[in-house]
């Protein structure tokens, strides 16, 4: 099930605005399904700026690793320290205990091709 409060990339990576200048970023339920057991998250540091479309860290699996690119622009505010001790919570929980990072974005107004979840899910049955 595609929580229908997030907004998604074609990527397979959720946003959740959590205040008018911060959001919440992780990789969807589909995304974590196809990685298998998930054995480590490599994330930004905190401080870190981050420009839409840019790379922000990897999730890997035993056998696979999946790049994070950046749905929004902004400066990285906190990281998901639990992954560290519990990568499993990706799988587990992957639209919440497993989130990955929260930025404060620096232009709130920025145009960015953000999926519903309706299109999104559309978007995950048809590959």
């Amino acid at each position: 099930m595609v929580p229908e409060e997030l907004k998604y990339t074609e990527n397979h990576v959720w946003v959740l605005r959590t205040g008018e200048e911060e959001a919440r970023i992780g990789i969807t339920d589909n995304a974590q399904g196809r990685l298998g057991a998930v054995v480590s998250a490599h994330l930004p540091r905190v401080g870190e700026i981050l420009a839409v479309g840019q790379g922000m860290g990897q999730v890997k699996s035993a056998g696979a690793a999946f790049d994070v690119y950046a749905p929004l622009s902004g400066k990285v505010v906190a990281v998901n320290d639990e992954l560290a001790l519990n990568s499993g919570a990706v799988n587990d929980d992957p639209y919440g205990e497993g989130w990955l990072v929260a930025i404060d974005l620096t232009d709130t107004g920025e145009p960015v091709d953000l999926l519903g979840a309706v299109t999104y899910e559309r978007l995950v049955h048809q590959g």
